[in-house]
């Protein structure tokens, strides 16, 4: 369960202007509570500690993120199609931001593929990178959204449709294709979110 050493009004600004809704707390001791997919982030006053199955989705927003990021994802499929999972990892000059895994339920290799790089852009969004430098080991993915290669699956075509419009938000970004050894901690997560 993280917990972010700050200032409760300003987390509470920080989590409004990113569209998150603000809560009275539920008893006297919590300032405020605020609810963001899988994640509850609760206030008191000097701190706030989010609790939930996807603590990311308000710890990136919480945490002083900005600047250039490598984002890593790896999308695990059991079966093709079967049930799948995500991992991604975010990289920063002092190591590893953020991290995180989920399953997404039962859908083909590729998409969930897809379903990794969109989680993974997401997350870099919310942790306010400027630059995203992505490395993932499906080639057809890395291909498809540089360009290079069609996407004839109209699911597909759709999610690298979703990735690109992700992209234009940053700076600057670039797309390459890397070896599993190098995508490593990615695939552990989207591993390690089977057995949750």
């Amino acid at each position: 369960m993280p917990t972010i050493t700050c200032d409760p009004d300003a987390a509470a600004d920080k989590l409004q202007a990113a569209g998150v809704s603000v809560e009275a707390g539920n008893t006297d001791h919590e300032r405020w509570r605020a609810e963001r997919g899988a994640a509850v982030a609760v206030a008191y006053d000097d701190k706030v500690v989010v609790q939930g199955a996807d603590p990311a989705e308000l710890t990136l927003l919480l945490e002083d993120g900005g600047g250039r990021a490598h984002v890593y994802f790896d999308g695990a499929c059991r079966g093709n199609p079967g049930p799948a999972a995500v991992g991604w990892v975010i990289v920063t000059g002092d190591g590893i931001a953020a991290e995180g895994g989920q399953q997404i339920g039962e859908t083909t290799n590729n998409q969930a593929e897809y379903a990794a790089l969109l989680r993974a852009l997401e997350a870099a969004q919310d942790f306010g990178a400027s630059e995203v430098d992505i490395r993932g080991d499906s080639q057809l993915i890395v291909k498809q959204v540089r360009g290079e290669w069609d996407t004839n699956d109209p699911e597909l075509r759709e999610q690298r449709v979703r990735v690109r419009e992700l992209l234009t938000d940053f700076d600057r970004w670039s797309i390459a294709h890397v070896p599993r050894a190098v995508n490593e901690r990615a695939d552990e997560l989207a591993n390690e979110a089977f057995d949750d």
